[in-house]
């Protein structure tokens, strides 16, 4: 079955929103970068630093030139794949990402896989008891989960199980490269990380299901006798999961956020722990390639859950079409 017109306009335009969408980011980043104030040489440097030495690292940063000079070669860099050099090592940032951003994503995608484990079987049991003494208890935990940021309960589980309790391990990855010592490690940044958006698809799924059981087939599948089990979790639940799809991008933008802070806390090698030296040290190359990779990761997610979510589904693929809208 080829592609019709509508479908590739509809292609077209996602791809053109997310294109828009990277170059507003780094527009805005680079206008960010460029209005933070202080000197960066004197914060890289030390206040110690002779006038010949920040000078040098003021022409080897770019800082120089005028800006709409520095905004060209910004563009231009990127475009071409180059995300600059660290000024201090001399180490393309490129590499640097490359060596952390793998740890990012486990943690980003090891949270997504907690959280729909256990969200949704939790939303699902609750909108088939509804009103029931469980389903008031899981609404005040969701909205309290959702409500407590990240890296406070990163910081509640450090103390608790690793410092108090000393279950687990406390800061930073195996230095043995043992799978099982990383496996402990990965616990409890996954769990501070996860456990907001489990109360969050909790919600959502137990909202989507309650308002599919009402619908008029699930009503006929009733009358035509077939077992209550099997419309909830093979025709009901099926449909209900629909809207995670398309909240998941969403999702990993904001994991990938929150994963900076986790990160910090347990002193784990990743894009936060990058980000936030390079914020310390206004190391801006590293912190502006840094910054875009997170933007292109969040970018291409949204784009591939649209347009997955528009073919699990045709009807908001065809109602976009006749809007001209993504969604």
């Amino acid at each position: 079955m080829g592609i019709t017109a509508e479908t590739a306009r509809y292609l077209a335009s996602r791809l053109v929103t997310s294109i828009i969408i990277v170059f507003g980011a780094m527009l805005l980043l680079f206008t960010l970068s460029a209005l933070v104030p202080g000197d960066p040489a004197v914060t890289l440097l030390g206040p110690q630093a002779t006038p010949e030495l920040a000078a040098h690292f003021i022409r080897e940063m770019g800082l120089d030139q005028p800006l709409h000079i520095r905004l060209w070669r910004f563009f231009s860099n990127v475009l071409t794949g180059n995300l600059g050099q660290d000024v201090l090592s001399g180490r393309y940032v490129t590499g640097m990402v490359g060596a952390v951003l793998p740890s990012t994503i486990i943690l980003t995608f090891m949270a997504i896989f907690l959280a729909v484990l256990f969200g949704v079987p939790l939303g699902c049991f609750a909108a088939t008891h509804r009103g029931s003494f469980f389903d008031h208890v899981l609404a005040i935990l969701s909205v309290t989960l959702i409500a407590i940021p990240s890296f406070v309960v990163a910081i509640f589980l450090l103390l608790v199980f690793a410092i108090w309790l000393d279950w687990l391990p406390v800061l930073g990855t195996s230095g043995t490269g043992s799978f099982a010592d990383e496996a402990k490690r990965m616990i409890l940044p996954t769990i501070a990380l996860a456990i907001g958006w489990i109360g969050f698809i909790a919600r959502l799924v137990r909202s989507s299901m309650l308002e599919i059981l009402g619908e008029n087939h699930i009503r006929t599948m009733r009358a035509y006798g077939l077992p209550e089990r099997l419309i909830v979790y093979k025709y009901a639940l099926k449909n209900a999961c629909i809207p995670i799809i398309a909240i998941l991008g969403l999702g990993i933008g904001r994991l990938l956020g929150g994963a900076v802070l986790v990160e910090i806390v347990f002193s784990r090698p990743g894009l936060g722990r990058l980000v936030y030296d390079a914020i310390a040290a206004r190391n801006y190359p590293v912190l502006q390639g840094s910054v875009l990779v997170v933007v292109l990761l969040f970018v291409v997610t949204n784009l591939l859950v649209d347009l997955s979510y528009s073919a699990i589904d045709p009807r908001i693929r065809r109602r976009a079409e006749r809007e001209g809208m993504p969604k």
